[in-house]
């Protein structure tokens, strides 16, 4: 990466970071990790690579706890001097905050190489590879860690983890908080330097001008005023207008927490993913924002909000701009700037669905005409001095939309006569004076399921009056439509609100070309009243003084896409029956919360939403392949059966292989083809995944040998050295081999053949490599297939190399206590201690996250068999 974007992001005039740097140790490779008090507080962690510091930022900081996977955003590279720099970076300044040595000392790979320069070679390589296995030796870390680069939590996360030795620990190694260099801690570094940003110590300043105060619940939030114009202000600060649901978040430390829409409607179940990040605060605050749905672009939405069930459907964030309450103190009389930069100190950010809004000090007209090239709804200006005045409509708080947009009361509907929809248009109301008066009618914008969803809302409300203070004629022709259908209107009480665009107000009051935008469950109906944009000069002294005001740059700083993450959840926490569309197919999910593993509390919507995050490592090994059904509709303690069998059963878009029985029956496996299967399949309650050795296209020639570990009273201990044992003869034969639990009580030892061999080719070759297994360990080892003869035995299976054959795939969850997962290893994750348990739904997704796929080269090159073989016989004779 070089030092360029490190040089780039400083001005050496005022700040006194080092510039450049090389090491004088010919001997050995150095680390540092420097503690940093910026805008958030973390730990920077540098390791001497390629003649720079290849550095990450940690905002946890290390931990000595193999079980604590630290998050660690890699960053730009920084000369090999900077490992010894202390103190302040300027206010203003990339980095501006107070920096100490928390740590240092040496380090070097896990394997053995000699000499630095090899060394750094061979990490260099690591680094490519994205798994750094190092060795510290510093004054407060030592011992063996890992840095992993993550997949799908965008490019450059990694995560950092202690590997189990002597040095690893559960006490918090960050509670040791004074440089091993000058001894101080932050604070007092801080404290100790004449020219100091020091961020805490602002903070403290201002909240001593707030007074304390309860927390405000119940309150609703303060409302920004339309105006029809932008404009330029020193004075005043810009935002995105976020096109989504108004929401107050309510956090205490005791674990009390509540999402609230603006009319104090909860949004805890409804945006679960948000509520759930909240309770990991445990800070006492309220804030206030808005929660949409971002597109690959960065843009929301607002209908991709209304349709949002679960994670699934979307990038669900949260939008922060304001602070109204914090550790005791009422924030609302204070200035909107000193509420802001309270905010951005103490709002945790480590997960990039909860996200500060930024503010634009820039001019306002540039800002709106950007908002308008990118399609947004448009843009809010606010006032830098303005209070939170709390279920007010201010005028310290402007609105500019960029599209003409309503919230409207829906009052009824009306059905044309031969139409098969379930409507052809709402009825628009809006209050004024108290009654509600009809602006229109809307009939586009609508999807059928909409239709059928609204309509299900609609039927609790029917009724025979009309609830507008003048009865509308829904037939009335107007020049844009002389001959208006006979459709007939039904009443409904006006509780509903739902949003509308439209071009202009005609001068009878009535929306023109209105479009239906999505519903709105955060308004109440009687507050919706017709909004008329106010003249902006009738606010703002436009007399502005000679100051230049910033170019709005949009892209660069508010638009931001949501990063590449791994799958969330399929199906939300709350319905018990939800349908999804998946491969353009409609699936049906029943009985959610039924335990399929009721000891464990893990229910049948978590093993739907465990295959739904796990599909694209899953689905290579399904892939074309027949498979056996394993139902357990019950759970793992009910009844099960196989079922091999699907004609007629399966749905119309499955594909399925043909198969005659014994008996000359004509029968259809399901073949494992993509998500949609997948998922169809587990709500058989097919528990875990079954597929073929061989392919369709090649039904008699598998794409790998299986060594089956099956123990009867053996130790797993014993599974685990019989396994490394089958791994040492391949090794000696020059064979490569991938391992994987059962998710049982045993181990499958996979070998790649690429369909190069036919079943009986690939048996014989397990029954050779079994067979000098067999010898090396025979006291506890067997090749009896009958389970009585094997008396107690490890029977080293070589027979499920067969056509027909199946067994759990990787990656499969398994009908056993712990809800275990067959799960692909590391070599030397096989060891004395692995536990069966030690994989299962809970941990098998970050498991995935931070190691990828494990199990890959099973479907790479093939052996080449006669080689092997031949091998063998000069190895062992």
């Amino acid at each position: 990466m070089g030092l360029d974007q490190y040089k780039k992001k400083r001005n050496f005039s005022k700040t006194k970071e080092p510039k450049t740097g090389k090491s004088k140790d010919t001997g050995k490779l150095h680390f540092v990790i420097q503690k940093h008090n910026a805008t958030n507080l973390h730990y920077d962690f540098r390791l001497e690579m390629g003649g720079v510091l290849k550095s990450w930022a940690v905002p946890k900081g290390p931990s000595t706890d193999p079980k604590v996977r630290r998050l660690a955003m890699m960053v730009e590279d920084h000369p090999y001097s900077y490992k010894d720099f202390e103190g302040i970076i300027p206010k203003g300044e990339y980095g501006g905050g107070t920096v100490i040595v928390w740590d240092e000392g040496t380090y070097e790979p896990i394997e053995e190489i000699q000499g630095k320069d090899a060394q750094d070679k061979y990490l260099r390589h690591l680094l490519h590879a994205g798994s750094l296995k190092i060795r510290l030796h510093g004054e407060k870390l030592q011992g063996e860690y890992a840095l992993v680069k993550t997949h799908g939590m965008g490019e450059n996360s990694w995560l950092l983890i202690k590997h189990k030795d002597e040095f690893a620990s559960t006490v918090d190694i960050t509670e040791k908080d004074k440089s091993v260099l000058s001894g101080k801690t932050i604070a007092a570094m801080a404290k100790n330097s004449e020219k100091v940003w020091r961020n805490d110590g602002d903070v403290k300043l201002l909240l001593k001008k707030a007074p304390r105060g309860k927390i405000p619940i119940g309150m609703k939030p303060m409302l920004a005023t339309l105006v029809n114009e932008p404009f330029d202000d020193p004075d005043w600060v810009y935002e995105v207008k976020w096109d989504g649901y108004r929401a107050l978040g309510f956090t205490l430390k005791n674990g009390d927490v509540q999402l609230l829409s603006r009319n104090n409607k909860q949004f805890n179940d409804r945006f679960y993913p948000i509520y759930d990040l909240l309770k990991t605060w445990k800070i006492d605050v309220v804030v206030d924002g808005e929660i949409l749905v971002l597109n690959d672009k960065g843009i929301s939405t607002f209908s991709d909000l209304q349709n949002w069930r679960s994670e699934a459907d979307g990038n669900l964030v949260y939008y922060i701009f304001d602070l109204i309450w914090y550790d005791g103190k009422d924030l609302t009389n204070l200035p909107l700037k000193d509420r802001q930069h309270i905010l951005e100190s103490i709002l945790p950010q480590e997960d990039d669905r909860i996200r500060l809004s930024k503010v634009f000090h820039s001019s306002g007209t540039d800002f709106f005409k950007a908002a308008q090239k990118m399609g947004l709804e448009g843009i809010i200006a606010k006032k830098l001095s303005s209070t939170y005045l709390a279920d007010n409509r201010s005028g310290d708080w402007l609105k500019i939309k960029i599209h003409k947009r309503q919230e409207v009361v829906i009052a009824g509907f009306t059905r044309n006569k031969d139409t098969s929809k379930q409507f052809s248009s709402l009825l628009l109301g809006v209050y004024e004076n108290g009654y509600l008066h009809y602006v229109g009618k809307v009939g586009t914008g609508f999807s059928d399921q909409t239709q059928k969803t609204m309509m299900a809302e609609f039927k609790p409300l029917i009724v025979n009056k009309s609830p507008f203070a003048e009865i509308p004629d829904v037939n009335k022709p107007s020049r844009f439509r002389p001959n208006p259908p006979n459709a007939v209107a039904t009443w409904l009480k006006p509780e509903l609100v739902c949003e509308v665009n439209f071009t202009e107000v005609t001068a009878e009051g009535v929306f023109r070309h209105p479009s239906f935008v999505g519903m709105r469950i955060d308004k109440k109906a009687k507050d919706v009243v017709r909004e008329t944009a106010v003249e902006v000069k009738a606010i703002v002294d436009l007399d502005i003084p000679e100051k230049e005001i910033a170019k709005a740059d949009l892209h660069a700083k508010a638009i931001t896409p949501p990063k590449a993450s791994a799958r969330k959840t399929l199906l939300n926490p709350k319905d018990e029956t939800q349908v999804r569309k998946i491969n353009g197919h409609d699936l049906k999910f029943t009985h959610l919360s039924k335990l399929y593993w009721p000891k464990d509390k893990v229910s049948k919507r978590d093993m739907f939403n465990y295959y739904y995050q796990v599909a694209e490592y899953i689905l290579p090994y399904l892939k074309d392949r027949p498979m056996s059904l394993n139902r357990f509709p019950g759970g793992i303690h009910g009844k099960s059966f196989y079922q091999k069998d699907v004609k007629g059963k399966a749905p119309e878009w499955a594909k399925t292989f043909p198969y005659t029985t014994s008996e000359g029956e004509k029968k259809e496996y399901l073949v494992g083809t993509d998500e949609a299967t997948l998922l169809w399949m587990a709500s058989l309650g097919c528990i875990e995944m079954n597929p073929w050795f061989s392919r369709i296209s090649s039904p008699d020639y598998p794409d790998y040998c299986v060594i089956d570990l099956d123990p009867d009273k053996n130790t797993f201990d014993q599974v685990v050295e019989a396994a490394l044992v089958v791994k040492d003869i391949l090794d000696e034969m020059d064979v490569p081999c991938f391992c994987k639990t059962s998710g049982s009580t045993g181990m499958h030892i996979y070998i790649p053949m690429a369909a190069r061999y036919n079943y009986d080719q690939s048996q014989m070759f397990a029954k050779i490599i079994v067979s000098l297994v067999h010898q090396r360990i025979p006291e506890y080892t067997t090749l009896e297939r009958m389970v009585s003869d094997r008396k107690g035995k490890m029977y080293l299976d070589f027979l499920q190399n067969r056509p027909g054959a199946t067994i759990a795939g990787p990656y499969s969850l398994r009908p056993k206590p712990g809800a275990t997962v067959s799960m692909p290893l590391n070599w030397d994750e096989v060891k004395p201690g692995l536990a069966m348990k030690d994989f299962n739904i809970s941990n098998a997704v970050a498991r995935l996250k931070s190691e990828g796929d494990l199990f890959k080269g099973v479907l790479g090159k093939g052996v080449d068999l006669e080689k092997a073989i031949n091998k063998a016989k000069s190895v062992f004779g």
